[in-house]
């Protein structure tokens, strides 16, 4: 069955346009609080947001379609994506839903849906909510007499900051650190900061007036240039970057200069290796992350395993092969024992440990490795499937050749933009970059032959 609706993350779009209007994230409530009732008890659903002024929208639609298939509604506000996926759990409920487009702009929005479990529903689950939202739901809901009450539910910021302090041991402290936190005026504006500053740092928190068009708006981890002059500024030890929803980081050192998602997990893997609390002797990542990476881990007698783009395979690899550390080179980073998908306040937790406990500059702490030489590029496409073009197909057998077996070549569509992505890296960058832009402009011209 062809998906329709879901991505490599949830359902994502424009706000107000199809699939992100209210008329669907109603029916796609429906079709969840449908699929997800499992016996006679009062079924229940937790829902968060991030600061998006389409948030007020998608939320009481998806209200009205859980609550007309007999759910109880408990509303979070907003808050990051990894507290919903923690709070499913304590709270005991069927489901739960995280509305955010995670690091695009204000005008999209998205909706990601987590099991009973914590974790991110798998293919086989959503393409049955697929089957279900273009449907007549009619016969399925509930009666007039059954119907699901919706309230909103006070205390979960606490909870969630505390579990998050809980993940380093009691006698740790952050004090002496001056952190500088990006909230990317975003879902963790207030937790974020809070929980640094209860730990017992100096913390200076920027992009933490969200207005709801001001999410991700040149701030946050995919633009980490005011953190870096902040962090410049005030003379910090460290900067934390997070994204719109708060599930992925990105540091910035004393220097200003920006520490990626695969130095974060060598830092961390290091750690946890000499800790001896590292499981499956390795590290979980996509095929995005840096042959740097890989080339460290096998340094120090650990394996790198990469997935298919997508934090929710990362997870599901670790799942299935028993591994507790995970994620992208964008700042995902999973912490299984603590988490069940990416946690960015949870991650900066573990790396200002580490700096506190080597107790040198964040500079010589994360810079872990030399990063191979890399380059990517995104070549928006409409309608057209240029990679089934034969110039292209031989376009990227010839950029393969090239690069020989001392780099990687990877080229794919974006599971939530309509955008070909081609990434490639090797020990020589001029070689690297012909290779990237020889591709590139084959599929762009591939594009307007279309």
């Amino acid at each position: 069955m062809t998906r329709k609706y879901f991505g490599t993350d949830g359902i994502r779009g424009r706000a107000n346009s199809a699939p992100m209007t209210a008329d669907i994230a109603m029916r796609v409530g429906m079709a969840a609080g449908v699929l997800f009732q499992n016996g006679k008890h009062r079924h229940r659903v937790v829902i968060g947001k991030d600061t998006r002024i389409s948030g007020y929208m998608l939320e009481n639609a998806m209200v009205a379609g859980f609550c007309s298939a007999g759910m109880d509604v408990f509303l979070l506000g907003p808050i990051p994506t990894p507290a919903v996926a923690m709070l499913v759990r304590s709270l005991r409920a069927d489901i739960g839903v995280m509305i955010s487009a995670s690091h695009n702009p204000y005008t999209d929005n998205g909706i990601k849906l987590f099991g009973p479990d914590g974790y991110k529903l798998s293919d086989e689950i959503e393409l049955k909510i697929e089957g279900l939202v273009d449907h007549d739901l009619s016969p399925m809901l509930a009666d007039a007499d059954a119907l699901g009450r919706a309230k909103r539910i006070d205390g979960v910021h606490d909870r969630y900051i505390e579990a998050a302090k809980r993940t380093l041991p009691r006698s740790m402290s952050l004090s002496g650190l001056r952190i500088v936190v990006d909230c990317a005026n975003g879902a963790a504006y207030k937790v974020a900061p809070a929980a640094l500053w209860e730990m017992g740092a100096e913390v200076i928190a920027i992009n933490n007036e969200p207005n709801g068009l001001n999410i991700n708006d040149h701030c946050g981890s995919t633009h980490p240039e005011s953190l870096s002059s902040k962090v410049h500024e005030v003379r910090a030890d460290i900067g934390i970057a997070l994204d719109g929803d708060a599930d992925r980081m990105l540091v910035v050192d004393e220097h200003g200069a920006v520490i990626d998602g695969d130095q974060i997990m060598a830092l961390i893997a290091e750690s946890w290796q000499k800790a001896g609390r590292l499981a499956g002797k390795g590290v979980v990542a996509t095929v995005m992350s840096n042959l740097g990476l890989e080339r460290f881990l096998g340094g120090i007698g650990l394996e790198l395993h990469r997935t298919k783009v997508g934090d929710r395979y990362v997870v599901e690899h670790m799942r299935a092969h028993g591994f507790n550390l995970g994620g992208e080179q964008s700042g995902h980073i999973v912490l299984s024992d603590f988490s069940t998908t990416g946690d960015g306040l949870v991650a900066a937790l573990q790396v200002l440990a580490c700096l506190k406990r080597a107790d040198k500059p964040a500079s010589e702490v994360c810079a872990k490795f030399e990063p191979v030489p890399q380059m990517l590029k995104n070549v928006r496409y409409v309608g057209a499937k240029p990679l089934e073009e034969p110039a292209v197909k031989q376009a990227i057998a010839e950029g393969k050749d090239r690069l020989g077996k001392s780099g990687r070549l990877v080229i794919r569509p974006s599971g939530t933009e309509p955008l070909i992505r081609v990434m490639a890296e090797g020990d020589d960058m001029t070689v690297v970059e012909t290779v990237v832009d020889d591709i590139a402009g084959v599929i762009a011209a591939a594009r307007s032959a279309a």
